[in-house]
């Protein structure tokens, strides 16, 4: 199951209470006040993990909590610490604060962490209220309270090429024809409910990591189909395909489906809208698609591949242009740094 957005509670753990001792040995009648200090609770953390993908493991789990800390003991004996609770999300977690929608935290590079609970901290003993006028003192301090706070957690994929297109546009068959990924394919809309990511390789030791999105329909920027739900895994993504079906079973036209998908985009965010893209007409081996295609590249005034995913005509070509404008788009950030 593929859960990209949960709702989660955090506890840290309280801090140990400090102690009231004195200390009282043969040799030493005057030893004065020896209580130690509690110990710190646990933070409750979040680390970027390669093992896991989803918040599948969050959802099952909706309060996470960590130990408290242990009272101090005598002989100025402090107390031990609360043991943090560290718990592993995937790159491109994004952590809210439930109530004011506040952005605490954007998690992408493998070992990145972030503290989404503080523990509290350890009371003092009595040893720290001593003074030449109070030599007996029988104060000491409570532990404070770990942070408690409710969390919205949302995942957005990261990845190179995001490929985007209507339902039944082909995205699964192509991504499976490109890498070692294997999606569900059938023929009917929304096959695919969760995005899949395909790793691409280049030939030169390098990778290009792919994802497959569910297809989007009018209205998905509001919420339409899965709309809104997926199109955040879109702003990971640095570079976009925009799979048209070039001869759709419904009659429908391409140059208005691909302009349908390109105006969700521009309503669900400005930035999304103007990402880098290329148009793939897919399905050529169809009836009428050829001719599909000569119209889209002279409407749209744009260069338009001509694939087909099923029989893997032009895929070969259409990979190199998709390699050659990621490794352009890589050399570009490179240089700005």
């Amino acid at each position: 199951m593929f859960i990209d957005e949960v709702d989660i509670h955090v506890k840290a753990g309280r801090g140990g209470d400090g102690c009231v001792a004195f200390l009282r040995e043969k040799f030493r009648p005057w030893g004065g006040p020896a209580g130690g200090d509690g110990g710190k609770g646990g933070d409750v953390i979040f680390e970027v993990s390669t093992n896991v993908d989803t918040l599948l493991h969050l959802y099952r789990k909706r309060s996470l909590k960590a130990k408290n800390g242990s009272p101090g003991a005598n002989k100025n004996c402090s107390g031990r610490k609360g043991a943090d609770l560290v718990v592993p999300v995937p790159a491109g977690t994004v952590v809210r604060d439930a109530l004011s929608k506040e952005l605490l935290a954007d998690l992408t590079g493998a070992g990145t962490r972030f503290i989404a609970g503080a523990g509290g901290k350890g009371g003092r003993g009595n040893q720290h209220f001593a003074s030449s006028t109070h030599q007996t003192p029988r104060e000491f301090e409570f532990g404070v309270d770990g942070e408690e706070r409710d969390l919205h957690l949302e995942l957005k994929l990261i990845a190179d090429v995001g490929l985007i297109g209507l339902p039944n546009a082909g995205k699964s068959t192509l991504i499976s024809v490109i890498s070692s990924a294997r999606p569900k394919i059938a023929p009917y809309p929304f096959t695919t409910k969760s995005p899949n990511l395909g790793i691409v390789e280049t030939g030169d030791y390098r990778e290009i990591v792919v994802a497959d999105l569910p297809g989007l329909i009018e209205g998905a920027h509001a919420g339409a189909g899965l709309g809104d739900e997926f199109l955040r895994h879109v702003e990971r993504t640095s570079f976009l395909v925009h799979l048209v079906d070039a001869a759709p079973p419904d009659g429908s036209d391409p140059v208005d489906n691909f302009r349908l998908i390109e105006r969700e985009l521009a309503l669900y965010s400005k930035v999304l809208a103007e990402r880098p893209r290329i148009i793939v007409a897919n399905k050529m081996d169809l009836p009428g698609a050829e001719k599909n295609a000569k119209r889209m590249r002279k409407e749209l005034g744009e260069e338009v591949l001509a694939i087909s995913g099923a029989t893997g005509t032009g895929v070969k070509a259409f990979l190199s242009h998709l390699i050659q404008r990621v490794s352009e788009m890589r050399q570009l950030s490179r240089s700005r740094w």
